[in-house]
């Protein structure tokens, strides 16, 4: 491909040829990245270009698959949610900041595959199409308000502001929750009689394009130290669909760059 189909692309159809690449090996997407400045939030993954590149090498040959779902675009942002064989089937968020139309810093949130959730709803299905544009500031003002209110400070009595009663109203693909606030509650409950509650301590970011958000946090997840991602569907001012990942931080001691989960 010519430098000039290259500017023609817009940044999320970079960011989904680069995560295509790793299963079809096409070269070109590499060309995407800025080789020198490549920041690595995956902490399993030595920093730059050569950190991503050793990784691929050790990967069984033929086994990798990445199959991009969803994308989105936020200003020098994209994200995307794609179905991977990357060490195992696992489902992934991934963010890229953009710096004049090239790659220079990336974020995951891995999860490996689960069967369907009680609703009979995968990790991975559900609504794809990008509305709303014109609505996009608001709903990640709508997706802010709830983190904070909903998920950090815990205060249900407000549940109904973002999220309507009737379980047809909140499609849910986490792969252990059913459908609607009763299953959101039941699962909850469930942790929380166990000693193991769900505490989001802090969120590091919101993203949106249109009537989907995803919202970035760090917590506690079955007395682990985790990372959440949480895509949300919004119509008409209320949440209406939910996928996630939620992945284990490893001891620093464990890490192989230093830039942290985070980092925004």
């Amino acid at each position: 491909m010519t430098d000039s189909s290259a500017q023609t692309l817009s940044n999320k159809q970079k960011a989904v040829a680069v995560i295509s690449s790793i299963e079809t090996g096409e070269q070109t997407a590499i060309g995407y990245i800025n080789p020198e400045k490549y920041i690595q939030h995956n902490l399993a993954v030595a920093d730059g270009l050569a950190g991503f590149g050793a990784v691929l090498q050790q990967l069984p040959k033929g086994s990798a698959k990445a199959k991009v779902k969803r994308a989105f675009q936020d200003g020098d942002y994209t994200f995307t949610h794609t179905e991977y064989n990357f060490f195992g089937p696992k489902v992934g968020f991934d963010v890229f900041r953009f710096e004049e139309g090239k790659i220079v810093e990336h974020w995951d949130n891995l999860q490996a595959i689960a069967p369907a959730n009680p609703s009979g709803r995968t990790q991975l299905d559900g609504a794809t199409e990008v509305t709303d544009l014109d609505k996009t500031d608001s709903n990640k003002a709508i997706v802010a308000d709830f983190v904070a209110t909903i998920l950090m400070k815990g205060d249900m009595s407000k549940i109904n502001q973002f999220i309507d009663n009737d379980d047809n109203a909140y499609i849910q693909h986490n792969p252990a929750i059913a459908d609607g606030l009763s299953g959101l509650g039941k699962a909850l409950g469930e942790l929380a009689a166990a000693n193991m509650p769900m505490v989001v301590s802090k969120n590091h970011k919101i993203l949106g394009e249109g009537n989907f958000v995803l919202s970035i946090s760090e917590g506690t997840f079955m007395n682990q130290h985790v990372a959440f991602y949480d895509l949300f569907r919004l119509d008409n001012g209320k949440i209406v669909e939910h996928w996630d990942t939620i992945e284990t931080i490893p001891a620093q001691t464990e890490w192989q760059n230093n830039n942290g989960k985070f980092g925004f």
